[in-house]
């Protein structure tokens, strides 16, 4: 080995410098190339990604996309800025959390559309209840008063057909007949189909 040549005795690393001149074969399209650099790296980038993400599936997809990229952006390794560990190291890094992010982003979408739809399905239920509200006062009004105060009495005081007959001083056959002339009138007027 002559001075000035690169090589163990100077601290470089032949397995990086083989990876290095590997990746710039894969970057011209050499495939023999690039199933070299994906035996030698995939366990190496799926620990990255593992440590990152802590779902082995998912590990597993992003290490897979990592790879695929190697192949697909092998001419923007660069020698001179880094090694090609390091290179790779930042792909599965940057790719791990990219993951996370678009997950945690997804997650916050879901609560947003969650949350959205339950204030919906709270001030919609509100208006409802309060429309029906305004629908049976209207319809309880149009009954004679004797129908709405058996009506009244036996369905909001809940009392039976004996006790309504006592408050209101009228036989209880007359109640009974007072109230289902009334709930037809209700029904009819709140449009309940029999």
């Amino acid at each position: 080995m002559t001075e000035g040549q690169p090589g163990p005795a100077h601290g470089r690393d032949t397995h990086a410098d083989e990876l290095g001149v590997l990746l710039t074969r894969v970057a011209r399209g050499d495939l023999a190339a690039y199933e070299a650099v994906y035996d030698r790296t995939a366990g190496q980038v799926l620990g990255i990604v593992l440590a990152v993400l802590r779902d082995p599936a998912q590990s597993e997809e992003v290490a897979q996309e990592v790879l695929l990229d190697v192949w697909r952006s092998a001419s923007r390794f660069d020698a001179d800025r880094g090694s090609a560990g390091a290179w790779l190291a930042t792909l599965a890094h940057r790719r791990a959390v990219d993951r996370v992010r678009s997950e945690q982003k997804a997650a916050e979408r879901e609560m947003r559309v969650a949350s959205s739809t339950v204030a919906y399905d709270e001030v919609t239920e509100a208006v409802e209840a309060r429309l029906d509200r305004e629908r049976v006062r209207r319809c309880l009004s149009s009954l004679t008063e004797l129908q709405r105060e058996s009506v009244t009495l036996a369905y909001y005081g809940g009392y039976t057909y004996r006790e309504v007959a006592d408050l209101l001083g009228v036989a209880v056959g007359t109640v009974k007949t007072r109230m289902r002339d009334g709930l037809i009138r209700l029904r009819d007027c709140l449009g309940v189909d029999a």
